[in-house]
Parts: structure tokens; sequence; C-alpha cells
């Protein structure tokens, strides 16, 4: 079937108002999530009740090295995530340097961790449309790619670590997980071949425009769908979630439990879990869902105590979450990209990382 020729002129614009982050932090949604996000977390110290100072004391006496350890592998992974996200964008057509991707990349975790509903998948969009005047369909074909890579290798990584770890023991309620997991994964597998061969099919249903934007979202999202590059996709992918386990693993030996003795295998195996959470868009990084996620895997599946998990699970997201939101915050505040992207005067230099008209 030929190729149906689409304008390059047609835009695919982001309002400003759905992203100034400003306004959606006063957004009534973003209050209410919070509101839930606390209110889950109340729950869990009142689930701990009286032993709620056997918490406090694992985490004021953590181990500082192995917590370092924690921190180093976990922003290890942006670097990677960058890496992945600019080889997908270059596989479907939008050739950007590196570092000021992984920079916008890192914007959006920030942005995630903040607002609910994964606004920072939208902002990364918005970011990269008003620096680079890439396409936001394709980008977001490019992000829906990653996301789908991200699910398919949690359930494969979960998967083994749970089988590595659980291996000789008979756990019902475990096999249930391993078995959800796999037919959520071959769904998935199933989905993107399809999207691969057959979803530009569906342009010919679509009205004009509709079928322009949606064009470019197929681009991006299978433009890196091939045999030579899905190899560099699922290595990377592989390697940012071991690191993301690593980390768990690390906050557990920083906190030296007595009744937490999970190995590697056990670590990655509930990080995972904790990071599956993260999808759901109720409240801003998954506060209070990971948290009690992350708790109610360590006491049903491992039998840790409710006071020790919930010390894990509070060490572990004060790394994954409330760093990002310091060190993110000071970057958005100080990022030329944020400001070019919102319209705000840039000071005047060339730099590599610049707009074409910008080095014109």
């Amino acid at each position: 079937m030929a190729e149906l020729d689409f304008p390059d002129h047609v835009p695919d614009p982001i309002p400003e108002r759905d992203v100034t982050l400003a306004r959606r932090l006063l957004n009534w949604r973003t209050i209410g999530s919070l509101v839930f996000a606390v209110a889950l977390v109340v729950l869990l110290v009142i689930a701990v009740g009286d032993r709620i100072g056997e918490t406090l004391h694992a985490i004021s006496h953590a181990n500082p090295l192995f917590l370092v350890a924690a921190f180093a592998v976990y922003y290890l992974t942006f670097p990677l995530r960058g890496l992945r996200w600019n080889f997908i964008l270059r596989r479907s057509g939008e050739r950007l340097p590196y570092l000021p991707t992984t920079e916008i990349l890192f914007l959006s975790w920030f942005v995630n961790c903040v607002v609910p509903a994964k606004l920072g998948d939208l902002y990364r969009a918005y970011l990269l449309k008003g620096n680079y005047g890439a396409s936001i369909s394709r980008t977001v074909g490019t992000i829906f790619i990653e996301r789908i890579a991200d699910i398919i290798v949690i359930f494969a990584l979960a998967l083994a670590a749970g089988f590595w770890s659980f291996r000789g023991r008979n756990r019902p309620d475990v096999d249930t997980i391993f078995l959800f997991g796999f037919f959520i994964a071959l769904a998935l597998v199933v989905l993107v071949v399809a999207l691969r061969f057959h979803g530009h099919r569906l342009t010919r249903f679509l009205p004009g425009r509709v079928a322009h934007l949606y064009e470019r979202f197929h681009e991006g999202s299978t433009g890196a769908l091939t045999m030579r590059s899905l190899p560099m996709i699922i290595v990377l992918t592989g390697v940012i979630w071991v690191l993301e386990g690593l980390r768990l693993y690390f906050v557990i030996r920083a906190l030296a439990l007595p009744e937490v003795g999970l190995g590697i295998s056990s670590s990655i195996f509930v990080a995972l879990i904790g990071s599956l959470l993260t999808a759901v868009p109720l409240t801003p990084g998954g506060l209070g869902l990971v948290q009690a996620g992350v708790t109610g895997v360590l006491y049903t599946v491992y039998g840790v105590a409710t006071q020790y998990g919930l010390a894990v699970a509070a060490t572990d997201g004060a790394i994954a979450t409330l760093s990002v939101i310091v060190i993110g915050g000071a970057l958005y505040v100080t990022s030329d990209k944020v400001r070019r992207a919102h319209g705000i005067a840039v000071p005047k230099r060339v730099t590599s990382d610049a707009p074409p008209s910008a080095q014109a």
C-alpha cells in the first residue's frame, strides 16, 4: 500500500496551560491526589501502630555508605535512560544531541514526581518541541515505546528474580502473580508486533488532521522496532531495571534490619513490583501507593514485619522521589530549556544544544 503523504506543517501543539507547572500544582486534581497520598501514608503509620519507633530508629541509624551506593546506582539510570531515549529518537528520525535530551528527560521525571497523571511524559514532548521543533506526536510515540519496553522487561526480570527467589517453594499466591505478569507481558508483545506491522492501516480510517498526528505517533513508536535496534533497547532497559533493583538491595543493607535478609534476587523482585505501581497515575510519583505496595509485598510474600517494611519503603522513596524533587526542582528553575519552551528570554549565547534558529 502506498504511504499517505501528509504535509509537515500540520501543527500538533500542546497548550502551555496544560503543562505549566504552577497551574498544575494549584489544580484541584493535584491537591486531591496529594491528600490521597498523605492519607495512604497515614494509614501505613496507623497500621504500624506503636512500633513506629522501630521504623524511625532503623532509618536514623542507616549505614551512610550503603545509602550512597543506593543513590549512585539510582542516578546512574538517568544517563542510561537518556541514551535509550536518544537512540529511539534517532531511529524515528529525530537526530538530537544526547546531553540535552537527557536533561529534558530528567526534567520530565521531576514533573512526574510533583504532579499526578504522568504529566511529565507530556511535558517531555512539550520541551522537545519548544527547544528543537520536534513533532509532539512523534515524541509521544517514542515515550510510548519506552513505557512498553519498561513494562515487558520489568515483568520478565520480576519473573526471573521471583523464580530464583522462590525456587523449590510452593507459593500459590506468588505463582498467581507470575501467571498474571506473563500474560500481561505477552499481550504487550503482541500489541507491539501488531503496531509495527499493521498499525499504519489505521490511518485510512481517520480524518485528515488526526491521521497526520497518528502517522507521526506511529513513526515514533515503531521507528526503533527493527531487528538491529531491538537488542540495544532491550539491553539498556534490562540494565536500567537491574540498577533499580540494586537500589532497594542497598537500602535494605543500609538499614541492617534483623528481620529483612533479602538477597539481590528478592530485592529486585520487590523493587520491580513497586516500580509497576508508579505507573498508576493517582498520585505524584506513586507517593503512598508505592510505599504501601512495597510494605505489603515485603509482609505478605516475605513475612517482613510492617515496621521494617515501612522503613525500607520510606528510605527507598526518599532516594527515588524526594531527591528527584530537590535536584530536579533546582534544574527546573535554572534550565534554559524550560525558559525557551515557555517563551521566556534566554541569555544570548551560542551553544551546541540551542535550536537551529538560535544558532543561525
